[in-house]
């Protein structure tokens, strides 16, 4: 097997581990958006209720909006590193 049959069998074998990580990803993603309707609807109800967004979720849910881009740029291959549980949780500004 010469170098270039070996490169070619890694790469696909890589992509097919990728495919593997994507698939989970788009669960993940599923599950994320989900999520995000449900902090939605309770920061509409804080928000109703005492006329400011509770801050704590006010900051998670910016994080799992910053989550839900790293999750769509693995999958659209616009980035390489695969998100959390693989990464760090997004934070911060």
């Amino acid at each position: 097997m010469n170098q270039d049959q070996t490169m070619n069998h890694d790469t696909k074998r890589n992509i097919w581990a990728r495919a593997s990580f994507m698939l989970l990803m788009g669960l993940v993603l599923h599950v994320s958006v989900t999520l995000i309707l449900v902090v939605t609807v309770i920061q509409f109800v804080m928000v109703l209720l005492n006329d400011a967004p509770n801050i704590r979720l006010l900051a998670f849910g910016r994080n799992l909006g910053r989550y839900l881009q790293q999750i769509v740029n693995f999958l659209t291959f616009a980035s390489e590193e695969i998100p959390f549980p693989f990464s760090d949780w997004p934070s911060g500004e």
